[in-house]
């Protein structure tokens, strides 16, 4: 009775879906919202023939990630499918432009990309008559009721991986129980990033034999060979040695608080140079008109103009550049957290060894805010002013800026591990694994046993 509701309601709100994709395409604006439709009703079958003719893949892994942040996270295993079970082909879905541009990037042809069907039973059964997954794999918090159900119902198996669950998103699925108890059931096996998100999982009626602590894979991190060449190309583009801070992936409603601290900075360092960089495009535009209506000189990285001495903000309009823009700066603030929107990727810049500032709104990312905050690698904020006193003090001590650096770093390093163990789960529950001929333990995973694996 619970699905009949819920594929009732979905049906109905269909419309007011599509209208949504619309405005988006429209008023935002996003063009690329207005394209793509049929993927989105799990009309990809002939994506699944194309494969088939020019790549011979017939046997398939479903990997789904919501936008650019879960697609990132899980690159990393998907590179390492492709690399080490050739016979597998590996299909991406997102569900926004955004994400799918940055799967373009990230795999080029090497996988096949579609938007993830709507979580009605057409959509998702057309999908899965398309590809016939052996295994489904979806990252972090992307469960949904008819995904889950129909994928089962399928014959593949289900694997959440690098799965986190706030107190917020708990509290979410406990008023929901009817439909999120029987869903959770389903699903072979949750990766959790920790104990906490464990433990909260085990609250909803998961058991231990469904749960394996694996750590986060975003500790896995690995920088792009060409990273410091591509930087110092860059630097030439800024002239004078600058203080400069970046506030990155920004949400709507922060970039006013970012510009108070903006502010607050240049009293003491006048010639200071902010690095902004919105979270979605279509924010692009409306951010540099902020700072412009404070009489703020911006200048776009899309543009060709030079960043000379009397320009204070740089505009990072682009996609797939945030560590670029990262290793540009002497401070990074992770945004998405000083509004409710539980912050983004914190990890990037520790790797890049940049102290790292955040507001309170962390529940993305709350384990490991917790365990670089423990460490010395990261500072909250809880303001605009608590902000921008904190970048001044930072800016007035490089020996206290190297430490924290040194301590990211550090702590990156000793937290690595959960890809090897995430691919051991992946390699177990495919047709023909050890874990069906009888093998009990392959690395350091045990199938099945609910054991605690830790992430170091």
């Amino acid at each position: 009775m619970n699905r009949t509701i819920y594929n009732l309601a979905f049906y109905l709100l269909l419309p007011l879906i599509v209208l949504r994709l619309l405005w988006r395409a429209l008023f935002l604006p996003a063009p690329a919202y207005a394209r793509r439709w049929g993927e989105r009703l799990g009309f990809v079958a002939d994506v699944a023939e194309s494969r088939r003719r020019q790549f011979g893949e017939t046997q398939w892994i479903w990997v789904h990630a919501a936008s650019v942040g879960e697609s990132v996270a899980i690159a990393p295993l998907v590179h390492k499918i492709r690399s080490e079970l050739p016979g597998w082909g590996v299909v991406v879905t997102t569900m926004t432009p955004t994400g799918s541009e940055r799967v373009f990037e990230m795999f080029g042809d090497n996988v096949c990309h579609v938007y993830a069907p709507y979580d009605y039973r057409g959509a998702v059964t057309r999908f899965l008559k398309a590809f016939h997954p052996a295994l489904v794999i979806l990252v972090e918090t992307e469960l949904w009721p008819n995904l889950v159900h129909y994928s089962k119902q399928s014959g593949a198996r289900l694997l959440v991986a690098n799965a986190r669950l706030s107190e917020k998103s708990f509290r979410g699925y406990e008023k929901f129980s009817a439909l999120g108890k029987p869903m959770l059931q389903k699903i072979d096996l949750i990766a959790a990033q920790g104990a906490s998100d464990a433990e909260r999982f085990k609250g909803l009626g998961v058991s231990e034999e469904q749960l394996e602590i694996t750590g986060s894979i975003k500790f896995d991190i690995t920088l792009p060979s060409d990273l410091q060449q591509r930087v110092a190309n860059f630097r030439q583009r800024i002239e004078g040695n600058r203080p400069i801070w970046i506030a990155a992936s920004t949400r709507e409603g922060e970039d006013e608080k970012v510009l108070l601290a903006h502010k607050q900075v240049r009293e003491h360092f006048p010639d200071a140079l902010l690095i902004l960089v919105p979270r979605h495009p279509e924010r692009f535009s409306s951010a540099e008109k902020l700072f412009q209506s404070s009489q703020m000189n911006v200048v776009r990285r899309s543009s060709s103009q030079a960043v000379s001495r009397d320009v204070d903000v740089f505009l990072g309009d682009s996609m797939g550049e945030l560590l670029l823009y990262y290793s540009l700066a002497d401070i990074a603030f992770v945004g998405g957290s000083l509004v409710d929107t539980g912050c983004q990727n914190v990890l990037e810049p520790a790797a890049l060894a940049k102290p790292v500032l955040v507001g309170p709104s962390q529940y993305n990312f709350q384990v490991i805010c917790e365990r670089l905050e423990s460490c010395g690698a990261l500072v909250t904020v809880d303001t605009a002013e608590v902000l921008g006193k904190k970048l001044i003090t930072l800016f007035q001590d490089e020996a206290v800026r190297q430490q924290m650096g040194d301590a990211g770093k550090q702590a990156i390093a000793d937290n690595r591990g959960a890809l090897s163990r995430l691919f051991r789960l992946v390699e177990n529950f495919l047709p023909g694994s050890d874990e069906e001929s009888g093998d009990e333990e392959k690395g350091d995973v045990k199938k099945g046993s609910g054991s605690h694996v830790r992430s170091k």
